[in-house]
């Protein structure tokens, strides 16, 4: 497998398209290895078609996202859980 090209940071901006919030930060679970780790750490592929984010630990593919012409498509199969930092409460 060769090295990636670029980090979880890549993903931001398709990932804004779907999510109010600065997702890098967001922590995935990984389904094969049970690890986690925020977005802007996965390993990513890409970017025709689309851009893969592996997990650092074990490089299972945990995202998938692809833009079309009319759509954002987002896989999540690759992961158990999506932790997503919420603003501190009144």
């Amino acid at each position: 497998m060769t090295t990636p090209d670029w980090d979880g940071n890549l993903m931001a901006g398709p990932l804004s398209e779907l999510f109010a919030l600065d997702v890098t930060t967001a922590v995935l679970r990984c389904r094969g290895c049970g690890g986690s780790a925020p977005v802007a750490a996965l390993r990513v592929y890409g970017p025709e078609p689309g851009l893969v984010g592996r997990c650092p630990g074990c490089d299972d593919v945990l995202v998938r996202v692809v833009r079309t012409p009319d759509a954002v498509w987002l896989d999540l199969g690759g992961v158990t859980s999506l932790r997503v930092p919420a603003p501190a409460g009144p």
